[in-house]
């Protein structure tokens, strides 16, 4: 597994994303070349795996759904995101509970 590339700018923690649509299931898989690699089972089509993607990490990280913002990459497997109110150290936490 290699490192997750995120950084903090002490309120928000931006990184990068490699989402897979059409899983099975919703879930965190690892990191996949510095990237936070995530399983959604919603289908790249109008924006609905970006939303399922910000609303599962929202979850997973215990913040609101409107404190997780996509600000590159909308039509991209690979996008960066932006979470208010995390931790760069709650984010590896999230990794570590990876199958």
């Amino acid at each position: 597994m290699t490192h997750l590339d995120a950084r903090s700018d002490g309120e928000s923690v931006v990184f990068s994303v490699r989402v897979a649509p059409r899983a099975s299931r919703n879930a965190v898989l690892g990191v996949h070349d510095g990237a936070l690699k995530v399983a959604l089972t919603a289908p790249p089509v109008d924006g609905a795996a970006n939303a399922e993607l910000t609303a599962f990490l929202a979850k997973a990280l215990g913040v609101a759904k409107r404190d997780v913002t996509l600000e590159q990459g909308q039509t991209s497997r690979t996008k960066r995101l932006r979470v208010r109110g995390v931790s760069v150290d709650a984010l590896h936490a999230l990794v570590a509970e990876a199958p």
